[in-house]
């Protein structure tokens, strides 16, 4: 990159910018592609970081440099702990008018997909070479002093220098057992105490999602395969956000689909002391609904209901969660009653 920077200087930067343009048709993109001509005059300090929902969720990082943005690919996003090193792979330069886009890129072009701003700021260079980029970001989503490392080819690594970002944050737990219901024939006298579901009748999932790809664990906290169509997409849904899910996957409405309805661990933060109906409402918020995945709808204080419904659809039963529990991994007691829909 440094002897890049040398021959701007010497024919204008016209090639610079060559191989983004070869790869685009500005008929057919609203992607800024500028003329051939003189690179523009800046002050080597703007960065951008563009969350893009292509072939395979990626945040790209473009730093101004020399008249264009230099971009780097992170699959998994940009590290916010200095014990985390993450891929970064090089690509063409960008026009330094691709640091305000944001849009549709046209299926069949490249980069088909989504392109939205994740971060923008600015930046200081602490060193710039061919196998090392040192710089201090300042945005309102990433700031601290990273360094970007050729490891092989157009293979980077990308490390946080300065301390966590969040010293606080937990990372996601490797692997957790999931809270089991105890059995019981009828629903709780004091239902105003407990918030009530439908139980589905499926194969209990837990989903760890981060850096947009998801990995599961079974019943007993084992690692599995994730069924084919929904890890990707779910990660995608979740961007950059980590997030501890608990669901099943059962039938409905002749779909194999992902019934979600709890969270245990979101931003960080683990959430398993907080009471149920916080956590409910906390997964409401979060508005998980696609193709293949739903949040399970829950019903406070209303048990008698909720069974006749069960009972009308030809659903097994009923989970009677008491609104003030905590989740207790691996755990079975009464705070959780399963009741069959059909004695």
């Amino acid at each position: 990159m440094a002897a890049r920077d040398r021959d701007t200087a010497r024919d204008g930067g016209a090639g610079r910018l060559a191989e983004y343009r070869r790869r685009r048709d500005p008929r057919r993109t609203p992607e800024p592609v500028p003329d051939d001509g003189p690179l523009p005059r800046g002050d080597d300090d703007t960065f951008v970081v563009q969350e893009h929902h292509a072939r395979s969720l990626h945040w790209d990082l473009r730093l101004e440099r020399g008249g264009v943005l230099v971009s780097w690919a992170v699959p998994k996003g940009i590290p916010a702990d200095p014990g985390t090193d993450r891929l970064a792979v090089h690509t063409e330069d960008h026009p330094l008018e691709y640091a305000g886009f944001h849009g549709e890129i046209p299926e069949g072009e490249y980069g088909a997909g989504t392109m939205t701003i994740w971060d923008r700021g600015t930046y200081e260079t602490e060193k710039w070479s061919d196998r090392e980029v040192k710089v201090v970001l300042h945005g309102a989503r990433v700031s601290g002093r990273y360094v970007l490392f050729r490891t092989r080819g157009e293979n980077w690594m990308i490390h946080r220098m300065d301390p966590p970002a969040d010293p606080g944050a937990e990372p996601l737990p490797e692997s957790l057992r999931p809270m089991e219901a105890a059995g019981r024939v009828r629903l709780p006298r004091d239902q105003d105490a407990y918030g009530f579901e439908f139980a589905w009748g499926g194969r209990r999932l837990l989903a760890y999602v981060e850096g947009g790809r998801t990995r599961f664990t079974d019943g007993r906290g084992r690692a599995v395969g994730g069924p084919a169509g929904l890890g990707g997409p779910l990660g995608r849904a979740m961007g950059a956000r980590p997030v501890l899910l608990d669901g099943e996957l059962a039938a409905l409405e002749g779909r194999e689909t992902y019934l979600i309805f709890d969270v245990l661990h979101l931003d960080g933060r683990p959430l398993l002391d907080e009471p149920y109906r916080r956590r409910r409402r906390t997964l409401d918020g979060l508005g998980l609904n696609g193709p293949r995945w739903r949040t399970a709808p829950w019903f406070p204080g209303d048990g008698d209901a909720v069974l006749a419904a069960a009972r009308a659809q030809g659903l097994p039963g009923v989970l009677a969660k008491r609104l003030d529990a905590p989740y207790e991994p691996g755990g079975r007691n009464d705070a959780w009653r399963l009741v069959p829909a059909r004695r």
